[in-house]
């Protein structure tokens, strides 16, 4: 998935969720700037995130992040890769150690969010392209240096982990 392709998913995402029908237009503008696939691009850039499920779809692989000290799935900096599910396939992997995905067919959700700002780098956005991934939940899973923890989550366990809203809708998106 390049740019041009990127651009033409977005313009024909369709979602039931306000938020995410309000964000297309500033990922459309951002996409407009040729470094917004480059970390150091601010306010803010292009990430890719997976939302790992089982094959029955009642568990999720959450990552527990190092930095942000928090649940959330695996994903992370483009660093030039205009094709964003390349991106966020390498980042299922690196972070998971899982490497036999099904892959999907079009973006499942998009998200636009802060992170704070770390001694070397000031609060910046997000934005984030997440691609529905299906594994094999009896495959190993290793910790990364990024994360403290990974873990296959009930999905209805969800909420006792996260209140974030783009993980909540991602939840909801299946059930």
């Amino acid at each position: 998935m390049n740019r041009q392709s990127l651009v033409a998913a977005l313009q024909a995402y369709q979602t039931n969720y306000t938020e995410e029908r309000e964000f297309v237009k500033s990922f459309l503008e951002l996409l407009s700037d040729n470094d917004c696939y480059q970390r150091t691009h601010l306010p803010g850039h292009v990430t890719g995130s997976a939302w790992i499920v089982n094959a029955d779809k009642t568990k999720t692989l959450l990552v527990h992040h190092g930095k942000l000290n928090r649940w959330m799935q695996p994903g992370g900096h483009a660093d030039g890769d205009e094709n964003i599910l390349h991106v966020s396939l390498n980042e299922a992997e690196e972070e998971t150690g899982l490497k036999n995905f099904i892959l999907p067919d079009k973006i499942f959700d998009i998200d636009i969010h802060t992170i704070p700002a770390r001694k070397d780098f000031p609060e910046h956005l997000h934005y984030d392209i997440r691609f529905l991934l299906i594994a094999d939940e009896d495959e190993k899973v290793e910790v990364s240096e990024e994360s403290h923890d990974v873990k296959w989550i009930e999905l209805n366990d969800l909420e006792q982990l996260t209140s974030e809203r783009s993980v909540l809708r991602m939840k909801e998106k299946l059930i």
